[in-house]
Protein backbone atom coordinates (compact mmCIF):
# COMPACT_ATOMS: atom_id res chain seq x y z
CA UNK A 1 0.00 0.00 0.00
CA UNK A 2 1.54 3.32 -1.01
CA UNK A 3 2.14 5.66 1.86
CA UNK A 4 -0.24 8.23 0.38
CA UNK A 5 -3.08 6.09 1.73
CA UNK A 6 -1.71 6.55 5.24
CA UNK A 7 -0.41 10.11 5.40
CA UNK A 8 -1.94 12.43 7.98
CA UNK A 9 -2.56 16.03 7.03
CA UNK A 10 -0.28 18.17 9.18
CA UNK A 11 1.02 21.69 8.91
CA UNK A 12 4.74 21.77 9.73
CA UNK A 13 6.63 24.78 11.00
CA UNK A 14 9.33 24.31 8.40
CA UNK A 15 10.41 21.55 6.07
CA UNK A 16 14.11 20.98 5.56
CA UNK A 17 15.19 22.12 8.99
CA UNK A 18 12.26 21.06 11.18
CA UNK A 19 14.42 18.66 13.15
CA UNK A 20 17.18 21.22 13.43
CA UNK A 21 14.97 23.61 15.39
CA UNK A 22 15.42 21.43 18.45
CA UNK A 23 19.11 22.30 18.41
CA UNK A 24 18.71 26.05 18.45
CA UNK A 25 21.32 27.74 20.55
CA UNK A 26 23.45 24.63 20.24
CA UNK A 27 27.10 25.57 19.97
CA UNK A 28 28.32 28.59 21.86
CA UNK A 29 31.79 29.93 22.24
CA UNK A 30 33.59 28.34 25.15
CA UNK A 31 33.15 30.11 28.45
CA UNK A 32 35.51 28.14 30.58
CA UNK A 33 33.28 25.10 30.95
CA UNK A 34 30.75 25.41 33.74
CA UNK A 35 28.50 22.72 35.16
CA UNK A 36 25.94 23.39 32.42
CA UNK A 37 28.36 22.37 29.66
CA UNK A 38 27.54 18.89 28.36
CA UNK A 39 30.30 18.82 25.73
CA UNK A 40 32.70 20.98 23.77
CA UNK A 41 33.40 20.60 20.06
CA UNK A 42 36.50 22.41 18.90
CA UNK A 43 36.13 24.76 21.85
CA UNK A 44 32.41 25.46 21.32
CA UNK A 45 30.00 24.51 24.07
CA UNK A 46 26.89 22.38 23.93
CA UNK A 47 24.89 23.08 27.06
CA UNK A 48 23.27 20.47 29.26
CA UNK A 49 20.19 22.66 29.37
CA UNK A 50 19.88 22.33 25.62
CA UNK A 51 20.27 18.56 25.81
CA UNK A 52 17.58 18.34 28.48
CA UNK A 53 15.25 20.55 26.45
CA UNK A 54 15.43 18.10 23.57
CA UNK A 55 15.05 15.10 25.89
CA UNK A 56 11.92 16.71 27.33
CA UNK A 57 10.55 17.25 23.84
CA UNK A 58 11.15 13.59 23.05
CA UNK A 59 9.56 12.32 26.24
CA UNK A 60 6.48 14.51 25.61
CA UNK A 61 5.97 15.19 29.29
CA UNK A 62 6.58 11.63 30.44
CA UNK A 63 8.53 11.45 33.69
CA UNK A 64 11.85 9.66 33.10
CA UNK A 65 13.75 7.66 35.68
CA UNK A 66 17.40 8.54 36.34
CA UNK A 67 18.51 5.66 34.12
CA UNK A 68 16.14 6.65 31.34
CA UNK A 69 17.20 10.27 31.51
CA UNK A 70 20.89 9.33 31.41
CA UNK A 71 20.42 7.11 28.34
CA UNK A 72 18.36 9.76 26.56
CA UNK A 73 20.85 12.51 27.39
CA UNK A 74 23.79 10.56 25.97
CA UNK A 75 22.02 9.79 22.71
CA UNK A 76 20.76 13.32 22.20
CA UNK A 77 24.20 14.71 22.97
CA UNK A 78 25.80 12.34 20.45
CA UNK A 79 23.61 13.76 17.67
CA UNK A 80 24.30 17.35 18.69
CA UNK A 81 28.03 16.63 18.66
CA UNK A 82 27.77 15.05 15.20
CA UNK A 83 25.82 18.05 13.93
CA UNK A 84 28.40 20.54 15.19
CA UNK A 85 31.28 18.43 13.86
CA UNK A 86 29.70 18.29 10.40
CA UNK A 87 29.07 22.04 10.45
CA UNK A 88 32.76 22.54 11.20
CA UNK A 89 33.59 20.33 8.20
CA UNK A 90 31.15 22.37 6.09
CA UNK A 91 33.01 25.53 7.08
CA UNK A 92 36.27 23.88 5.98
CA UNK A 93 34.74 22.76 2.67
CA UNK A 94 33.22 26.21 2.10
CA UNK A 95 29.63 24.98 1.82
CA UNK A 96 28.21 27.44 4.38
CA UNK A 97 25.54 29.65 2.75
CA UNK A 98 25.67 33.44 2.88
CA UNK A 99 23.12 35.58 4.73
CA UNK A 100 21.07 36.16 1.59
CA UNK A 101 20.66 32.43 0.92
CA UNK A 102 19.67 31.81 4.52
CA UNK A 103 17.12 34.63 4.49
CA UNK A 104 15.62 33.34 1.23
CA UNK A 105 15.29 29.83 2.62
CA UNK A 106 13.71 30.94 5.90
CA UNK A 107 11.27 33.21 4.06
CA UNK A 108 10.23 30.33 1.82
CA UNK A 109 9.35 28.27 4.88
CA UNK A 110 7.70 31.21 6.60
CA UNK A 111 5.39 31.79 3.65
CA UNK A 112 3.86 28.37 4.23
CA UNK A 113 2.36 29.65 7.48
CA UNK A 114 0.31 32.64 8.48
CA UNK A 115 2.06 35.28 10.57
CA UNK A 116 0.08 34.12 13.59
CA UNK A 117 1.08 30.49 13.08
CA UNK A 118 4.73 31.41 12.68
CA UNK A 119 4.80 33.48 15.87
CA UNK A 120 2.96 30.76 17.76
CA UNK A 121 5.50 28.18 16.60
CA UNK A 122 8.42 30.32 17.71
CA UNK A 123 6.83 30.86 21.11
CA UNK A 124 5.93 27.20 21.65
CA UNK A 125 9.46 26.10 20.77
CA UNK A 126 11.11 28.92 22.72
CA UNK A 127 12.90 30.20 19.62
CA UNK A 128 13.96 33.57 18.28
CA UNK A 129 14.16 34.61 14.66
CA UNK A 130 17.95 34.69 14.94
CA UNK A 131 18.06 31.12 16.27
CA UNK A 132 15.91 29.91 13.39
CA UNK A 133 18.23 31.60 10.88
CA UNK A 134 21.36 30.12 12.46
CA UNK A 135 19.94 26.61 12.52
CA UNK A 136 18.81 27.03 8.93
CA UNK A 137 22.37 28.06 8.08
CA UNK A 138 23.70 24.88 9.68
CA UNK A 139 21.21 22.68 7.89
CA UNK A 140 21.88 24.25 4.51
CA UNK A 141 25.64 24.02 5.08
CA UNK A 142 25.51 20.34 6.02
CA UNK A 143 23.13 19.52 3.18
CA UNK A 144 25.46 21.22 0.69
CA UNK A 145 28.38 19.30 2.18
CA UNK A 146 26.47 16.06 1.61
CA UNK A 147 25.50 17.07 -1.90
CA UNK A 148 29.12 17.87 -2.71
CA UNK A 149 30.11 14.37 -1.59
CA UNK A 150 27.13 12.54 -3.09
CA UNK A 151 27.59 14.30 -6.43
CA UNK A 152 30.63 12.15 -7.00
CA UNK A 153 28.57 8.94 -7.01
CA UNK A 154 28.35 7.11 -10.34
CA UNK A 155 26.39 3.92 -10.95
CA UNK A 156 27.61 1.58 -13.67
CA UNK A 157 25.19 -0.22 -16.00
CA UNK A 158 26.55 -3.54 -14.80
CA UNK A 159 25.58 -2.70 -11.21
CA UNK A 160 22.03 -2.03 -12.35
CA UNK A 161 21.90 -5.29 -14.26
CA UNK A 162 23.30 -7.26 -11.33
CA UNK A 163 20.79 -5.74 -8.95
CA UNK A 164 17.91 -6.64 -11.25
CA UNK A 165 19.13 -10.22 -11.60
CA UNK A 166 19.49 -10.65 -7.84
CA UNK A 167 16.07 -9.11 -7.09
CA UNK A 168 14.05 -10.01 -10.16
CA UNK A 169 11.12 -11.30 -8.11
CA UNK A 170 10.61 -7.80 -6.73
CA UNK A 171 10.04 -6.20 -10.11
CA UNK A 172 6.34 -6.81 -10.61
CA UNK A 173 3.37 -4.64 -11.43
CA UNK A 174 0.98 -6.12 -8.86
CA UNK A 175 -2.74 -6.65 -9.18
CA UNK A 176 -4.53 -3.57 -7.94
CA UNK A 177 -6.36 -0.38 -8.74
CA UNK A 178 -5.03 3.17 -9.01
CA UNK A 179 -7.33 5.74 -7.46
CA UNK A 180 -7.80 9.46 -7.01
CA UNK A 181 -10.25 11.06 -4.60
CA UNK A 182 -12.01 14.26 -3.69
CA UNK A 183 -12.81 14.58 0.00
CA UNK A 184 -15.29 16.79 1.84
CA UNK A 185 -15.13 16.71 5.63
CA UNK A 186 -17.84 18.35 7.76
CA UNK A 187 -15.33 19.30 10.47
CA UNK A 188 -13.70 22.71 10.52
CA UNK A 189 -10.09 22.40 9.33
CA UNK A 190 -9.07 25.58 11.13
CA UNK A 191 -8.00 27.25 7.92
CA UNK A 192 -5.96 24.38 6.46
CA UNK A 193 -8.28 24.18 3.44
CA UNK A 194 -9.64 27.22 1.65
CA UNK A 195 -12.91 25.75 0.39
CA UNK A 196 -13.82 24.20 3.74
CA UNK A 197 -17.13 22.72 4.83
CA UNK A 198 -17.77 23.29 8.54
CA UNK A 199 -20.95 21.28 9.15
CA UNK A 200 -22.84 18.26 7.86
CA UNK A 201 -25.20 20.46 5.88
CA UNK A 202 -22.32 22.39 4.28
CA UNK A 203 -20.48 19.16 3.48
CA UNK A 204 -23.55 17.59 1.85
CA UNK A 205 -24.19 20.68 -0.27
CA UNK A 206 -20.54 20.97 -1.25
CA UNK A 207 -20.12 17.34 -2.34
CA UNK A 208 -23.28 17.58 -4.49
CA UNK A 209 -21.94 20.78 -6.06
CA UNK A 210 -18.63 19.06 -6.84
CA UNK A 211 -20.43 16.02 -8.27
CA UNK A 212 -22.43 18.29 -10.57
CA UNK A 213 -19.21 19.94 -11.73
CA UNK A 214 -17.65 16.58 -12.57
CA UNK A 215 -20.75 15.38 -14.45
CA UNK A 216 -20.71 18.57 -16.49
CA UNK A 217 -17.19 17.78 -17.67
CA UNK A 218 -14.89 19.50 -15.15
CA UNK A 219 -11.43 17.99 -14.85
CA UNK A 220 -11.22 15.74 -11.78
CA UNK A 221 -7.66 16.79 -10.87
CA UNK A 222 -8.49 20.50 -11.16
CA UNK A 223 -11.53 20.14 -8.93
CA UNK A 224 -9.52 18.12 -6.40
CA UNK A 225 -6.85 20.81 -6.21
CA UNK A 226 -9.45 23.53 -5.76
CA UNK A 227 -11.94 21.90 -3.42
CA UNK A 228 -10.74 18.64 -1.83
CA UNK A 229 -10.32 18.80 1.94
CA UNK A 230 -7.38 16.43 2.02
CA UNK A 231 -3.66 16.62 1.31
CA UNK A 232 -4.22 14.42 -1.75
CA UNK A 233 -5.70 17.52 -3.36
CA UNK A 234 -2.26 18.97 -4.04
CA UNK A 235 -1.61 15.89 -6.21
CA UNK A 236 -4.86 16.32 -8.09
CA UNK A 237 -6.46 13.71 -5.81
CA UNK A 238 -3.95 10.94 -6.54
CA UNK A 239 -3.81 8.42 -3.67
CA UNK A 240 -1.85 5.67 -5.40
CA UNK A 241 -2.45 1.96 -5.88
CA UNK A 242 -3.98 -0.71 -3.63
CA UNK A 243 -5.14 -4.31 -3.92
CA UNK A 244 -8.34 -5.82 -2.52
CA UNK A 245 -6.85 -6.82 0.82
CA UNK A 246 -5.42 -3.36 1.43
CA UNK A 247 -8.69 -1.67 0.56
CA UNK A 248 -10.50 -4.02 2.96
CA UNK A 249 -8.02 -3.17 5.71
CA UNK A 250 -8.77 0.49 5.19
CA UNK A 251 -12.48 -0.08 5.47
CA UNK A 252 -13.65 0.25 1.87
CA UNK A 253 -17.03 -1.51 1.50
CA UNK A 254 -16.91 -4.81 -0.38
CA UNK A 255 -19.40 -3.52 -2.95
CA UNK A 256 -17.19 -0.53 -3.72
CA UNK A 257 -14.07 -2.70 -4.02
CA UNK A 258 -15.94 -4.95 -6.43
CA UNK A 259 -16.86 -1.95 -8.58
CA UNK A 260 -13.22 -0.82 -8.69
CA UNK A 261 -12.05 -4.23 -9.91
CA UNK A 262 -14.97 -5.11 -12.19
CA UNK A 263 -17.75 -2.73 -13.18
CA UNK A 264 -16.24 0.76 -13.02
CA UNK A 265 -14.55 1.86 -16.24
CA UNK A 266 -11.04 3.25 -16.09
CA UNK A 267 -11.28 7.05 -16.16
CA UNK A 268 -14.75 7.19 -14.63
CA UNK A 269 -15.70 8.30 -11.14
CA UNK A 270 -18.18 7.24 -8.46
CA UNK A 271 -21.14 9.07 -7.04
CA UNK A 272 -20.57 10.76 -3.65
CA UNK A 273 -20.04 8.11 -0.96
CA UNK A 274 -20.22 8.84 2.75
CA UNK A 275 -17.98 6.77 4.99
CA UNK A 276 -18.54 5.99 8.66
CA UNK A 277 -16.06 8.69 9.67
CA UNK A 278 -18.55 11.27 8.41
CA UNK A 279 -16.59 12.45 5.37
CA UNK A 280 -17.83 12.40 1.78
CA UNK A 281 -15.68 10.90 -1.01
CA UNK A 282 -15.79 10.76 -4.78
CA UNK A 283 -13.31 8.27 -6.26
CA UNK A 284 -11.89 8.17 -9.75
CA UNK A 285 -10.47 4.92 -11.14
CA UNK A 286 -7.32 6.04 -12.96
CA UNK A 287 -5.98 2.57 -13.83
CA UNK A 288 -6.56 -1.12 -13.15
CA UNK A 289 -4.15 -4.07 -13.14
CA UNK A 290 -5.97 -7.39 -12.86
CA UNK A 291 -2.96 -9.67 -12.59
CA UNK A 292 0.64 -9.56 -11.45
CA UNK A 293 2.82 -8.57 -14.38
CA UNK A 294 6.59 -9.19 -14.24
CA UNK A 295 8.67 -6.21 -15.28
CA UNK A 296 11.67 -6.47 -17.55
CA UNK A 297 14.83 -4.48 -17.03
CA UNK A 298 14.05 -2.58 -20.23
CA UNK A 299 10.55 -1.57 -19.09
CA UNK A 300 10.06 2.14 -18.42
CA UNK A 301 11.21 3.24 -14.99
CA UNK A 302 12.88 0.00 -13.90
CA UNK A 303 16.47 1.10 -14.44
CA UNK A 304 15.74 4.49 -12.87
CA UNK A 305 14.34 2.89 -9.71
CA UNK A 306 17.31 0.58 -9.40
CA UNK A 307 19.71 3.46 -9.89
CA UNK A 308 17.91 5.48 -7.20
CA UNK A 309 18.14 2.55 -4.80
CA UNK A 310 21.83 2.02 -5.42
CA UNK A 311 22.56 5.72 -5.03
CA UNK A 312 20.57 5.85 -1.80
CA UNK A 313 22.41 2.87 -0.33
CA UNK A 314 25.77 4.35 -1.25
CA UNK A 315 24.74 7.68 0.27
CA UNK A 316 23.98 5.94 3.56
CA UNK A 317 27.43 4.37 3.64
CA UNK A 318 29.13 7.63 2.69
CA UNK A 319 27.14 9.47 5.35
CA UNK A 320 28.54 7.15 8.03
CA UNK A 321 32.05 7.56 6.60
CA UNK A 322 31.67 11.35 6.53
CA UNK A 323 30.61 11.48 10.17
CA UNK A 324 33.43 9.24 11.32
CA UNK A 325 36.03 11.11 9.31
CA UNK A 326 34.80 14.49 10.53
CA UNK A 327 34.81 13.22 14.12
CA UNK A 328 38.43 12.11 13.76
CA UNK A 329 39.41 15.67 12.81
CA UNK A 330 37.53 17.28 15.70
CA UNK A 331 38.45 17.86 19.30
CA UNK A 332 35.49 16.65 21.33
CA UNK A 333 35.23 16.62 25.11
CA UNK A 334 32.11 14.85 26.36
CA UNK A 335 31.76 16.34 29.84
CA UNK A 336 28.43 14.61 30.43
CA UNK A 337 30.01 11.20 29.90
CA UNK A 338 32.92 12.20 32.13
CA UNK A 339 30.56 13.18 34.93
CA UNK A 340 28.74 9.85 34.67
CA UNK A 341 31.97 7.90 34.88
CA UNK A 342 33.10 10.06 37.79
CA UNK A 343 29.97 9.29 39.81
CA UNK A 344 28.22 6.11 38.55
CA UNK A 345 25.48 6.46 41.16
CA UNK A 346 24.39 9.88 39.95
CA UNK A 347 24.78 9.32 36.18
CA UNK A 348 25.02 13.03 35.60
CA UNK A 349 21.70 13.71 37.29
CA UNK A 350 20.67 15.39 40.51
CA UNK A 351 19.55 12.24 42.28
CA UNK A 352 21.11 8.83 42.71
CA UNK A 353 19.89 5.74 40.88
CA UNK A 354 17.00 4.20 42.77
CA UNK A 355 17.68 0.74 44.24
CA UNK A 356 16.36 -1.99 42.01
CA UNK A 357 16.02 0.27 39.01
CA UNK A 358 16.08 -1.84 35.90
CA UNK A 359 18.31 -0.98 32.95
CA UNK A 360 15.63 -2.58 30.81
CA UNK A 361 13.50 0.46 31.49
CA UNK A 362 15.92 2.63 29.58
CA UNK A 363 14.28 4.29 26.57
CA UNK A 364 17.49 4.27 24.59
CA UNK A 365 15.67 3.03 21.55
CA UNK A 366 12.80 5.47 21.85
CA UNK A 367 15.14 8.32 22.61
CA UNK A 368 16.81 7.85 19.28
CA UNK A 369 14.74 9.13 16.36
CA UNK A 370 14.29 7.09 13.23
CA UNK A 371 16.23 9.71 11.34
CA UNK A 372 19.39 8.75 13.20
CA UNK A 373 19.29 5.16 12.02
CA UNK A 374 20.91 6.08 8.72
CA UNK A 375 24.09 6.73 10.65
CA UNK A 376 24.17 3.13 11.79
CA UNK A 377 26.29 0.52 9.98
CA UNK A 378 23.20 -1.66 9.99
CA UNK A 379 21.70 0.69 7.46
CA UNK A 380 24.43 -0.03 4.96
CA UNK A 381 23.23 -3.35 3.66
CA UNK A 382 24.37 -4.34 0.20
CA UNK A 383 22.03 -3.67 -2.74
CA UNK A 384 21.30 -7.36 -3.08
CA UNK A 385 19.87 -7.37 0.41
CA UNK A 386 17.29 -4.75 -0.45
CA UNK A 387 13.78 -6.04 -0.88
CA UNK A 388 12.92 -3.50 -3.53
CA UNK A 389 14.51 -0.40 -4.97
CA UNK A 390 11.45 1.61 -4.17
CA UNK A 391 12.01 0.94 -0.50
CA UNK A 392 15.22 2.93 -0.51
CA UNK A 393 14.71 6.69 -0.47
CA UNK A 394 16.58 8.57 -3.09
CA UNK A 395 16.90 11.61 -0.89
CA UNK A 396 20.18 12.17 0.88
CA UNK A 397 20.05 10.99 4.48
CA UNK A 398 19.75 13.82 6.94
CA UNK A 399 20.68 11.88 10.07
CA UNK A 400 23.63 13.97 11.10
CA UNK A 401 22.22 17.18 9.71
CA UNK A 402 19.60 17.20 12.41
CA UNK A 403 19.79 16.56 16.14
CA UNK A 404 18.01 13.82 17.94
CA UNK A 405 14.72 15.53 18.57
CA UNK A 406 12.10 17.60 16.89
CA UNK A 407 9.91 20.23 18.49
CA UNK A 408 6.21 19.75 18.26
CA UNK A 409 5.17 21.20 14.94
CA UNK A 410 2.07 23.35 14.97
CA UNK A 411 -0.86 21.71 13.30
CA UNK A 412 -4.23 22.96 12.29
CA UNK A 413 -5.10 19.66 10.73
CA UNK A 414 -7.89 17.64 12.16
CA UNK A 415 -6.24 15.15 14.48
CA UNK A 416 -8.37 12.18 13.56
CA UNK A 417 -9.35 12.89 10.00
CA UNK A 418 -8.26 10.33 7.42
CA UNK A 419 -5.57 11.35 5.01
CA UNK A 420 -5.99 10.05 1.50
CA UNK A 421 -8.02 7.05 2.56
CA UNK A 422 -11.51 7.25 4.02
CA UNK A 423 -10.72 4.06 5.84
CA UNK A 424 -8.22 5.60 8.18
CA UNK A 425 -11.11 5.76 10.62
CA UNK A 426 -14.29 4.55 8.87
CA UNK A 427 -15.39 2.31 11.68
CA UNK A 428 -15.99 5.19 14.07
Amino acid sequence: MPRVFRQIATLALVTAFALALAACGGAKSSSGGGKDVAATVNGKDISLGEVDRIVNQQSQGQQLSTLQQAAARLQVLDKLIERQVLYTRAEKEKTVPNDEDVATFVNQQRQKLTAEEWEKSLKENNLTEEQVREEARKDLAINRLQEKLFGKITIRDQEISDFYTANQQQFVNPRGVYLSDIVVDPRDSGGVFRDDAKSDAEATAKIQRIYAQLKSGADFADVARASSEDQSGVRGGDIGMANEQELQQYGFPAELIGRFFNQLQVGSFTEPIRFANGSWYIFKLTNRQLENKPLKLEDPGVKDKIKEALISQRQEILQVALIRNAMSDATVVNKLAESMLGDPNMLGGNQSVAPGASPAASPAASATPAATQAASPAATASPAASATPAASPAAAPKSAASPAATPAAPTNARPSRPASSPAASPAR
